[in-house]
């Protein structure tokens, strides 16, 4: 009998965490979820409490689904998650970073303080704190609880999905913080592959193209006149699941372009020497041999920052 990727080894309904919860992206990856027979744990800010409420109440078992209340940029708050969400469904074993946002003012808007200095971009920090700190959060606690879990029917103790963004690749819109962040997010699951394979931890990524949400809004209606093509929050949240469960899918990414999806990591290391020329391709190759052999790049020492 082919064994249920939804379920454990000991026959209980896995359990899924999914930041940004409440709405969405994040409230259809619930949905989808749920509707295989996983436990979701939605985490979203304490002002999503009545979205958070309405979407448990529309599931047919109420039960399998809790809500915390959650700021993914604040420690405490997702060390009190995880905690949570183990007490309540004992183990979690799929982690969704979803929660996100989008600047609303430029980087490059220079508003002056009354004396005629430059104003500190204090809106663009929040964005990297959000998207790139945030799922940093995410992604290290995850990882912490998952190493504990027992090994599932599929050789792995968890998985995790990152929600990047067609910007974490390309990105010429202007979108300073959103994109940088994005970026981080790609890189982010690059830089834990080795760690997360000594562990049989899965981390992937997820990277939708336009999709109408709150982030989207100010464009979306002009984008379907024009008859370009757009997701659906179903497209993306069939992605997440498909990538969530897939046992070969270890640090790929999949692009979410309206009804195209596409995985872009393994066909951009195909082309590195297309790319770089063989030669820094075979370099790079090397390089990594290298920090493999050595268990990983040797830190630096922390310098003395009393002086």
């Amino acid at each position: 009998m082919t064994p249920n990727p939804f379920k454990r080894a000991d026959g209980f309904p896995k359990t899924a965490i999914i930041t940004g919860g409440a709405s969405g992206i994040g409230a259809q990856t619930v949905r989808t979820f749920y509707e295989k027979g996983c436990n979701v744990a939605i985490a979203d800010l304490s002002s999503t409490w009545s979205a958070a409420e309405e979407l448990i109440l529309s599931l047919p078992d109420p039960h399998r689904a809790k809500y915390f209340p959650t700021n993914i940029t604040s420690w405490d708050d997702m060390k009190d998650l995880f905690q949570r969400a183990e007490r309540v469904f004992g183990q979690v074993d799929i982690v969704i970073a979803n929660a996100g946002m989008m600047e609303s003012k430029g980087f490059f808007e220079f508003e002056e303080e009354d004396g005629g200095d430059l104003k500190e971009p204090v809106d663009a920090y929040r964005v990297i704190d959000v998207n790139l700190k945030g799922t940093m959060n995410t992604l290290r606690l995850a990882m912490y609880h998952m190493f504990s879990n027992p090994l599932d029917s599929d050789g792995s103790r968890g998985s995790i999905i990152l929600i990047a963004s067609t910007s974490g690749y390309f990105g010429g819109t202007g979108v300073v913080s959103y994109i940088s962040s994005k970026h981080g997010v790609v890189g982010l699951c690059r830089a834990s592959q080795r760690v997360a394979n000594e562990h049989h931890v899965r981390v992937n990524v997820v990277a939708p193209f336009v999709t109408p949400t709150y982030i989207t809004a100010g464009y979306s209606t002009e984008w379907a006149k024009r008859g370009l093509p757009a997701n659906t929050v179903e497209d993306v949240a069939v992605a997440i699941l498909d990538s969530a469960i897939d046992p070969a899918r270890k640090g790929s990414s999949v692009i979410v372009a309206g009804k195209m999806v596409r995985e872009i990591e393994a066909r951009r290391s195909e082309l590195v020497g297309e790319w770089l020329g063989s030669d820094i391709a075979e370099l790079m190759v090397e390089g990594g041999k290298f920090f493999d052999e050595l268990g990983g790049y040797p830190l630096p020492k922390l310098r003395d920052q009393s002086c």
